[in-house]
């Protein structure tokens, strides 16, 4: 199965995902070991405004964040998009004519009676 241009760029947005997750996880243990060898309070360390000695990762990591939304709306949009085509695809499909069968013509109503005599026959 080949990729085209729009699943690549998925595939790469996704990658990026992942890759600025593991490295958020990474900045995450590291203030958190911080912490607990400080003794310090959970609100107070997080505040950059507080705590000057680690607020350049904090700040990275509020960064980091707000890159992994950002990544994950694009491919929400892109799946958004996959879906909208999918259905209109579905829809074309299902009001293509269908051929007609002999024993079942498709311009005309439904008649019980002729439907029932078919069966007996």
């Amino acid at each position: 199965m080949e990729a085209n241009a729009s699943d690549r760029e998925l595939i790469e947005v996704m990658r990026r995902y992942f890759a600025t997750k593991a490295e958020l996880a990474a900045l995450k243990a590291q203030l958190e070991a911080a912490r607990q060898a400080a003794g310090a309070e959970i609100t107070t360390f997080y505040d950059p405004r507080h705590n000057r000695t680690h607020a350049g990762i904090l700040l990275r990591s509020h960064d980091l964040k707000r890159e992994m939304a950002s990544l994950m709306e694009r491919a929400e949009t892109w799946a958004r998009a996959e879906i909208a085509a999918n259905q209109d695809r579905l829809v074309e499909a299902s009001t293509a004519e269908e051929p007609s069968s002999p024993d079942r013509p498709t311009d005309t109503p439904f008649d019980a009676a002729a439907a029932s005599s078919r069966l007996n026959d």
